[in-house]
């Protein structure tokens, strides 16, 4: 559009194009064509700015992005389900081809070989990372992909009622109630010293480590319930993995977890990329999709759309959940970083992960006026007890360039869940744990 100061490079109508275009409809001007249209609802004044080229844009977005405290350019601290880790430039190199980019759902598998075997290796990766019989082709996120396991849970057991432990996320927690709360079904929230699990419980939900970073005795948590006639469903950390033993070998039967650890930037916070395994046995209960891989009339390997519970593909009443497709890029990225490190490159992160954040602990511990509350093996994160309000620290930490922890004050007095990865150097800790030591004594 033209208005004798600007032209927008991406409005394609030419005056000729539009006079054509009225011509055919039979209008002599567009006041015309929106004259029905109330004079109190015809262009309400907008209080914007003029428009501006392209150039100009870029360098007010530029500038208003730099006010952003960023991992990089800043120390950072925070992980609580979002993590920064290295990410090998093959991933992100494969994963944009624009076959990639541009496919979509492979609804015909004589088209869509190339996705479908994407989302083969996709599943075979997590079932060898978790140890579980069956994966699916990805889930919408981690919380999402728990939520799931629960309805899947109760329809599995047919039963009314969940029990999950304080323990896990928050976030998670409030998206499992989001879930069943329209289904009727009820929530029993649980300590891990008190496993209470009552009768019609249909599964017990854990996250492994847990939300503070610290491992649960998982034995006791599938005891607890399969004696009960329940699941056991494992919100599990990826990067663990490659250290720590597969929820397989502790006998849950559903795992779920979160992708973005595993080859996803944090990106504020999404897409990412829900893992959803169990055991075969439950495999007609499961939701999404499941591809297999079978051979053609020539002998050939072809892969195929071997399970589709969702509602657009099978009676509403029937069908399991109504996920969809946006993940199938995003698991495509998990299972490039996967490939790429292979098991030992994903056993020296976790150690790397490991080891970080008990350097660090163990500097920040010494601080006078710090504590680590709680007690039990951690992996990459635990919670820090701090002399002062969370909040005035991260603070004063930003003014030192270093974005601390996440503030969980309501759940431990002062509490700061720290986390390190491979990400962070010994110079980086060895500053953080000196700026909290300054902090303190401001």
């Amino acid at each position: 559009m033209q208005d004798g100061r600007f032209t927008s490079p991406y409005t394609p109508n030419t005056d000729d194009d539009r006079r054509r275009m009225l011509d055919a409809i039979g209008v002599r001007s567009f006041d015309d064509l929106i004259a029905d249209i109330p004079a109190e609802h015809l262009n309400p004044h907008i209080d914007l700015p003029p428009p501006t080229s392209e150039l100009e844009l870029r360098r007010e977005i530029g500038a208003m992005a730099e006010q952003n405290a960023a991992p990089g350019d800043y120390a950072c601290f925070l992980g609580a389900g979002s993590y920064r880790h290295f990410i090998p430039a093959i991933v992100r190199s494969v994963a944009t081809r624009s076959e990639f980019m541009t496919a979509y759902t492979p609804y015909q598998p004589e088209v869509s070989q190339g996705t479908l075997q994407a989302h083969y290796e996709f599943q075979s990766l997590v079932c060898q990372l978790t140890g579980m019989e069956v994966a699916n082709a990805g889930m919408y996120d981690g919380a999402t992909s728990m939520a799931e396991a629960a309805l899947m849970a109760a329809r599995v057991t047919r039963r009314d009622r969940v029990a999950v432990l304080d323990t896990v996320s928050p976030a998670y927690r409030q998206v499992l109630e989001t879930f069943v709360d329209s289904q009727g079904i009820a929530i029993d929230t649980l300590s891990p010293g008190s496993l209470q699990i009552g009768e019609g419980t249909a599964c017990l939900l854990v996250q492994q480590p847990n939300f503070f970073g610290y491992f649960e005795e998982m034995e006791a948590m599938a005891e607890a319930a399969h004696s009960a006639g329940a699941l056991l469903v494992v919100a599990v950390d990826l990067t663990s993995l490659g250290m720590f033993r597969p929820p397989s070998e502790y006998d849950a039967d559903v795992v779920v977890a979160e992708g973005q650890t595993i080859g996803v930037a944090p990106t504020f916070g999404g897409p990412y990329v829900g893992i959803f395994a169990c055991k075969q046995r439950y495999v007609r209960q499961m939701p999404g999709r499941v591809v297999g891989k079978t051979v053609d009339t020539r002998g050939r390997d072809g892969y195929v759309l071997t399970l589709q519970t969702r509602e657009q593909h099978i009676r509403r009443e029937r069908a399991t959940s109504n996920i969809c497709t946006a993940v199938g890029l995003i698991a495509l990225m998990t299972t490039l970083y996967m490939s790429s490190l292979g098991k030992q490159g994903l056993r020296r992160v976790a150690e790397l992960c490991y080891h970080k954040a008990h350097y660090a602990a163990s500097l920040i511990e010494r601080i006078p006026g710090y504590s680590l509350p709680l007690s039990g093996a951690y992996f990459r994160e635990f919670v820090v007890q701090c002399p002062k309000p969370v909040a005035e620290i991260n603070d004063a930490l930003l003014e030192r360039k270093i974005i601390g922890g996440l503030d969980v004050s309501d759940q431990a007095p002062n509490g700061m869940l720290v986390c390190c990865t491979e990400m962070n150097t010994k110079e980086e800790i060895d500053r953080f744990a000196e700026a909290l030591a300054e902090v303190a004594n401001q």
